[in-house]
């Protein structure tokens, strides 16, 4: 009997294995005072803020408030138009940018038959998605089930489902069957791991003392980490989103003139930040506070600057560094026309404020200032020294010319006189030592 061939079935049908997009109707209800301006860029931030986590944005909706509603946030009208809109639209998701209590929030899946987000579980989500390192990724959990902690009854129904999401992802996809007691056991054993990271890092901040160390800081999105990889060289990644990098990187920037600095990128800040946020990556905002000046990167071309400049000084403020040195770096102005930039100008020195420099990350030229400028602050905290030494101790001489500036030398009867500056630990370390040192006036 021959061999009939063999029959192949082609599906009609492909699979589609990409992940689904939420799709998100977003919810802004800001108080009556807020300016319109100012509350419509608040949303625009939150369609950002989504876009970020991978969703897509089918819908707004605007309250102004007095106060808000105690069961719902919105008035009942209102939430009543909502569900009107999530009936009428493909959406799946609801997305707040004012905080909700647990009963507002359960209130409203009541309601509205889809899930419920803030503003503060898409920020959460967003970190979730974006650790990279073992350090952020604890932090983030630790502060995601701090945030489920009293919103488990509502939560508990998310996590039940099959599927991914904007909300669902992180340590809550490993959590389905956890109770309250679990959870503050799961909470302690990452506050134990933190610290340990904590004790780690400053082990390392203390090998690096006697360099100077400078911390970039600012609102998410500013530049920060594209104004390191120019001025470091150092091939760092950056996108074009809100918090694109969580992880901080130390990097040494050459400032020119035998100077170096360390340079450190830290995680964004943003309005209404996520205070378990603030509190998990206190460790990592240490190096703000160990650093001899805050560089803190500005949005030059944003027309809410102003804004975000003052939300950055309040979370300084609560990170106890509203005194520490500081320098403004008003970044992006390849963007401003040159009228633009001369009122951007304009504005900054009516307010009195820190000094400032105006860069572009995109234009290596531009950061000359900000080099300048750092460079500065360096040889105000050096001494400058007269040292004399053996004409055969070139080891010291080598030393002398790692660790500062030599501006003279000269020989004289077997000594070799060198003035220098140095960092002012470094000179007490040559006294101590017993060298000869004197200090210039």
């Amino acid at each position: 009997m021959p061999d009939r061939p063999l029959e192949v079935t082609i599906p009609t049908q492909l699979i589609d294995m990409r992940t689904p997009v939420d799709k998100a109707i977003l919810v802004g209800a800001p108080e009556r005072e807020l300016d319109p301006r100012v509350a419509d860029e608040h949303l625009d931030e939150l369609a950002r803020l989504t876009d970020t986590a991978g969703g897509r944005v089918v819908g707004t909706l605007r309250q102004r408030l007095a106060h808000p509603n105690p069961r719902l946030y919105i008035g009942e009208g209102k939430a009543e138009e909502l569900r009107e809109l999530v009936q009428s639209t493909p959406a799946d998701l609801v997305i707040f940018d004012e905080e909700l209590s647990p009963a507002q929030g359960k209130n409203l899946e009541d309601l509205l038959g889809v899930r419920v987000l803030d503003r503060s579980e898409l920020i959460l989500d967003i970190f979730a998605t974006r650790a990279r390192s073992r350090e952020a990724r604890l932090q983030v959990e630790l502060a995601q089930l701090e945030y489920l902690l009293p919103r488990l009854r509502r939560m508990w129904s998310h996590l039940s489902r099959i599927r991914g999401g904007i909300g669902l992802r992180g340590p809550g996809e490993t959590q389905l069957e956890t109770d309250r007691r679990l959870i503050g056991t799961r909470i302690a054993d990452l506050k134990t791991k933190l610290r340990d990271v904590a004790k780690a890092r400053e082990v390392q901040r203390r090998s690096r003392q006697g360099q100077f160390r400078a911390a970039l800081v600012g609102y998410t999105n500013a530049g920060k980490s594209s104004l390191l990889r120019t001025l470091s060289g150092a091939d760092l990644f950056v996108e074009d989103r809100l918090f694109a990098t969580l992880d901080s990187a130390t990097r040494t920037v050459d400032l020119g003139s035998g100077y170096s600095a360390l340079v450190t990128d830290t995680v964004g800040f943003i309005r209404k930040l996520p205070h378990h946020l603030v509190a998990s990556f206190r460790s990592t905002l240490e190096e703000a506070r160990e650093a001899d000046i805050l560089l803190h990167v500005i949005d030059g071309s944003h027309p809410d600057w102003e804004e975000q400049r003052q939300v950055v000084r309040e979370v300084l403020e609560d990170l106890g560094l509203r005194e520490a040195p500081r320098l403004m770096v008003f970044n992006k102005t390849d963007r401003l026309t040159h009228a633009e930039e001369e009122a951007l100008r304009a504005r900054v020195r009516s307010l009195e404020t820190h000094p400032a420099v105006f860069v572009s990350a995109l234009v290596p030229a531009s950061l000359d200032a900000l080099r300048e400028t750092l460079r500065a602050r360096m040889r105000a905290r050096l001494a400058q020294v007269v040292i004399r030494l053996d004409v055969a101790d070139g080891e010291s001489l080598a030393a002398l010319y790692r660790q500062g500036e030599v501006l003279d030398r000269a020989e004289e009867d077997g000594v070799v006189v060198v003035t220098v500056r140095l960092p002012r630990a470094y000179v007490d370390r040559l006294v101590e030592g017993g060298a000869d040192v004197h200090e210039v006036a």
